[in-house]
């Protein structure tokens, strides 16, 4: 009889085992491919939404009104063009400072334009107390990168009349040890909440106080801005903002413009908010003297 080899159709089974091996490398290696495909993609469609986003704030600024959405390429997008904090009793200032930097609050409205006015449909602000709050919810009071504040408020002893503004200050220094060699005063006690944001410090300011004469903040177009300059934070930058909550108090025109832009490209969808306040003097100018005539000394 035929002797049969235990050894018989192994053969056959390498073969297979090996045309398993290879079809699963070549089945991985195509869905490797078929991915790195998809995510270039992706990627290749957030960047045209991230950059027709940025055209939608670009258009916006120049056009200052609500573009509707526009075609651009294979890209869209729609941006909204609002004033921001406008007939509000607070305004939170939507970027953080670090010291030396300012914030400002208008007391004035101004058009498209950013020109200045105050009349029926855009009154100005007026009043007579203001609280201003700073600093991250946490902050102790007695470090020394703990921020402390200069308050400028640019005011017209002749309301509309530019050739009388004034400026009077105030400076806040939550640290104690620190107030004995800088002569600040003292913020109130407690943290305060703004627009649902907390902070750490406050500083409720009757403008008298400052020497602002009534005639400047009973009327429109007295008052005209306030700037906001933080100290000492050189490590962690601040926010800040300001509450007129007040009785006597009116609401707040516009604080500047806030544009909301997102763009869209295939799957992918990216927004884009950018705050542009109104145009002003470089805050350098805090430090400057002004004369209609010549100055003596």
């Amino acid at each position: 009889m035929k002797k049969v080899s235990a050894q018989a159709g192994q053969a056959l089974v390498l073969i297979l085992l090996s045309l398993a091996v290879v079809l699963t490398l070549v089945l991985f290696i195509l869905s490797r491919s078929v991915t790195d495909i998809a995510v270039s993609s992706r990627e290749e469609e957030a960047v045209r939404a991230f950059s027709a986003a940025e055209a939608g704030v670009e258009q916006s600024l120049i056009v200052g009104i609500s573009s509707g959405t526009t075609q651009i390429g294979s890209a869209t997008y729609k941006a909204d063009v609002s004033n921001f904090a406008s007939g509000t009793n607070g305004f939170v200032y939507p970027i953080d400072l670090n010291s030396g930097e300012t914030s400002t609050l208008w007391f004035v409205a101004h058009d498209a334009d950013g020109n200045i006015l105050c009349n029926a449909s855009s009154p100005c602000f007026t009043g007579n107390q203001l609280r201003v709050c700073w600093g991250k919810p946490g902050t102790v009071a007695d470090s020394a990168t703990t921020p402390a504040i200069e308050l400028s408020v640019l005011y017209t002893t002749t309301p509309g009349d530019y050739s009388t503004v004034r400026v009077a200050r105030g400076v806040f220094d939550p640290s104690a040890s620190r107030r004995a060699g800088n002569l600040f005063s003292a913020p109130d006690g407690g943290n305060c909440t703004v627009d649902g944001q907390s902070f750490a410090f406050q500083k409720t300011i009757d403008l008298s106080t400052l020497g602002i004469p009534a005639v400047s903040y009973n009327v429109q177009n007295g008052l005209q801005l306030a700037h906001l300059r933080f100290f000492y934070n050189t490590d962690t930058a601040h926010q800040a903002a300001f509450d007129v909550n007040f009785g006597g108090d009116s609401l707040l025109p516009s604080q500047g413009l806030m544009v909301d832009s997102s763009g869209v490209a295939g799957q992918s969808t990216r927004r884009l908010s950018v705050f542009q306040g109104w145009p002003e003097a470089p805050s350098v100018f805090d430090f400057a003297l002004y004369s209609s005539s010549g100055l003596t000394q």
